[in-house]
């Protein structure tokens, strides 16, 4: 065949897209396991901290710490339950579909130190964001939390996950009632007291979309809370 006509170049082409194709999705395939294990440690790692619960192996930490993992309704009946002996916990696509699921099922992480942990899912300003918080026995005094996020900006949005003082800042703030049930937002623009934090200085739209995220969560989870709170 001649290799400098048309015909050539568009069969070797099409020969070397096939083969890296093949390459990549051998490599997905063969990776697949070892990526969903990452992720369940990571999640899970982001649970305990809510949770203050601190161990160098984290799933034998959680295995150990966990009293109950629980799945309740949006009237706050149970509905399911996760395997501790599997570590079974909610991924962030699993989160993402009970935002939008008309029957719910939502995750509830109780540990034996009296910490009940339940996440939130929403959109920050350049992808999505996401936490766990850890909710005293009354469900309404908030212990700890962690956030993360896939894109906000360094130094500024992603202070959320990055910045240890905003984390410490909702340690005590309590889960309110009526339209507001948190906020995340500067002092002179808050319209609650104890259920709220200062927004990070540059970071408004990202510290407005996480105040959003948990007003929506707490929403979904006031009904576990009126009948379980202490």
């Amino acid at each position: 065949m001649n290799t400098n006509s048309n015909t050539y170049t568009v069969i070797y082409s099409i020969i070397l897209v096939v083969v890296v194709a093949a390459v990549l999705a051998f490599a997905a395939m063969f990776l697949k396991p070892t990526q969903e294990a990452n992720i369940k440690k990571d999640t899970i790692g982001q649970i305990l901290t809510a949770a203050t619960v601190q161990g160098e192996d984290i799933l034998a930490t959680y295995k150990q710490e966990i009293e109950a993992a629980i799945l309740v309704d949006i009237n706050g009946n149970k509905v399911g339950e996760l395997s501790i002996e599997d570590c079974e916990v909610y991924d962030n696509a699993g989160l993402k579909k009970q935002t939008v699921a008309s029957e719910k099922a939502l995750p509830v992480y109780i540990f034996k130190n009296g910490i009940t942990v339940i996440p939130c899912y929403g959109a920050g300003l350049w992808g999505p964001i996401w936490g766990y918080i850890g909710l005293e026995g009354d469900l309404q005094t908030i212990k700890a939390v962690c956030f993360g996020h896939k894109g906000e900006t360094p130094g500024l949005g992603a202070k959320i996950a990055d910045d240890p003082s905003f984390a410490a800042g909702f340690a005590g703030k309590q889960v309110g009632s009526g339209d507001i049930l948190f906020e995340v937002a500067k002092p002179a623009n808050r319209k609650t007291e104890n259920n709220g934090v200062d927004a990070i200085s540059g970071a408004t739209i990202t510290c407005q979309s996480l105040g959003k995220t948990l007003n929506q969560w707490f929403g979904f989870y006031q009904n576990y809370f009126a009948k379980n709170g202490a």
